[in-house]
């Protein structure tokens, strides 16, 4: 009997996508099967506008008409109840467990004896650890039969909450590395006549725009009129705190916000920035810092991120720096933005490491993941 893979995420942006077509390859090779389930085609935190059309695998949204955050649960449950039986599928790939939505289909397969994979970006670091929700999480992580996670910092939570090593794969977080080839997209026009510091980001509290707002303004006191600019892509609830920041260090000239930008509206800021920034207080990956070493951008990446221990080489490739430590960052500002700094090296280098975490990585590792749930 063929396997029928189900993948379920809350939406699908240009993430999974990349995830969805390269594990098509996979699974014409084995002669299997696989769906893609959303529970909503749109959702605020995340307003992509992803293309679903002449996708090699279907993709079927329980909810078409609202976004994920007006649609009333009971609602939602009930349309997801449908969709899974409409799927039927063999064996299903849940992105987390802390939604309830996603909790009920765990448990929807649990019933029917069908194995299901989890989908996890969680360290241990993200938060403060409570003893009895970490007793809830064993009990829930002893319902999943494998899981695919980011990458170290991930494999080793879930373990300490009970799931064998076995049973743990790696390749989670990954981007469609080949949107972001330097030779591709130089040629796209310059959003700024000089140099900038770039970072991309929801505008919330953890994501510590505020810090870099801060280090860089040290930074440019500094070097004066030798120093780069600053872009802020993105938008959220913080952003007339972050704009009143910005006028009370008389950086309104120096600092950019564009605002939040699709991927291909991003293409040249990648292209043409000189440094890539990301300074989140907590992150389960930042796939951003993926966007930029494969667009061969240098990065400064939070030590707190969960990718920070599988991407980032120090001194190799991008530095790593305390989110709390304004002169760290500050510091290394004026490094990489000084002339003698090689800085299209550490791009190069940058560019290489993150062929290693390509769609295929995801595709292998999930298909380990399912062979591993299908027969244990």
């Amino acid at each position: 009997m063929n396997k029928n893979i189900g993948l379920l995420f809350s939406n699908y942006g240009p993430y999974h996508i990349a995830r969805l077509e390269s594990l098509s390859n996979y699974l014409s090779i084995k002669n299997l099967q696989a769906v893609g389930i959303e529970l909503s085609r749109s959702e605020k935190r995340y307003p992509w506008q992803t293309k679903l059309e002449n996708l090699t695998l279907p993709i079927i949204s329980v909810i078409k008409n609202s976004s994920l955050e007006e649609t009333k649960l009971i609602h939602l449950i009930k349309q997801l109840l449908t969709t899974l039986k409409q799927v039927d599928p063999t064996v299903l790939a849940i992105s987390g467990y802390f939604n309830p939505s996603m909790l009920v289909a765990l448990f929807w397969c649990r019933l029917r004896n069908k194995p299901v994979i989890l989908f996890s970006e969680t360290t241990e670091s993200d938060f403060e650890r409570v003893w009895w929700k970490e007793t809830i999480k064993r009990l829930i992580v002893k319902q999943f039969k494998s899981a695919l996670v980011g990458g170290k910092p991930h494999k080793r939570y879930l373990m300490k909450l009970g799931m064998p090593e076995k049973a743990i794969f790696v390749g989670y977080d990954i981007v469609g590395n080949d949107t972001f080839l330097p030779d591709e997209i130089q040629h796209l026009p310059k959003p700024l006549d000089r140099p900038f510091f770039l970072t991309v980001n929801r505008f919330i509290t953890k994501k510590n725009l505020p810090f870099i707002i801060d280090s860089y303004a040290k930074y440019r006191q500094q070097v004066a009129d030798k120093a780069w600019d600053l872009v802020l892509c993105g938008d959220g609830e913080l952003r007339p705190q972050i704009e009143k920041q910005i006028a009370e260090l008389n950086l309104q000239t120096v600092v950019h916000l564009p605002g939040f930008l699709q991927q291909e509206e991003m293409l040249p800021y990648f292209a043409h920035a000189g440094c890539f920034v990301h300074g989140s207080t907590t992150e389960q990956w930042g796939l951003v810092v993926n966007e930029a070493m494969a667009a061969g951008l240098p990065v400064l990446v939070s030590n707190r991120c969960g990718c920070f221990e599988d991407l980032i080489i120090e001194g190799v490739n991008g530095f790593g720096f305390d989110p709390e430590n304004s002169q760290q960052l500050t510091s290394l500002m004026l490094k990489i933005s000084a002339e003698s700094f090689d800085k299209q090296k550490m791009g190069n280098t940058a560019f290489k490491h993150i062929q290693d975490f390509s769609p295929d990585r995801f595709a292998n590792g999930l298909m380990q993941a399912v062979e591993y749930a299908t027969t244990h």
